[in-house]
């Protein structure tokens, strides 16, 4: 089966990690093409494209505000993505319970095995 291209398919948008690196940085809130490059030490023209890309999907919309473009997450466009990695929280879910069940069994083992030890003599401590 073919590949959608990039510019068509939020999975394929993603997939780039400096992509979701600036997915997470905007989600913080509307910001400049600028302080993008900033705060994750990328060149201007890679942010320019990254966020090309994720606009394209959709996934980040932009407003002028003066000389700057001004971004910002598009939360619905994300929601296909939640909705597909939900169907798999059954495993994570299933997962965090079975350590959860462990730890609790080790926390019960470890006061039993204190409540069963014998109180030996009490040692003193010289205190100087």
């Amino acid at each position: 089966m073919a590949r959608a291209a990039t510019s068509s398919d939020i999975f394929n948008a993603v997939a780039e990690p400096r992509r979701r690196e600036i997915l997470d940085y905007l989600a913080a809130g509307e910001r400049p093409v600028n302080d993008v490059v900033i705060a994750l030490q990328i060149d201007q023209p890679s942010a320019s494209k990254h966020l090309k890309v994720l606009r394209e999907v959709g996934l980040v919309s932009a407003r002028r505000a003066g000389r700057q473009q001004l971004y910002s997450v598009n939360g619905k466009r994300l929601k296909p993505m939640f909705d597909w990695a939900k169907t798999y929280e059954r495993f994570w879910t299933h997962q965090l319970s079975r350590i959860k069940q462990r730890a609790e069994k080790m926390a019960a083992e470890k006061r039993a095995a204190g409540s069963r030890k014998t109180p030996g003599k009490a040692t003193r401590h010289k205190e100087n």
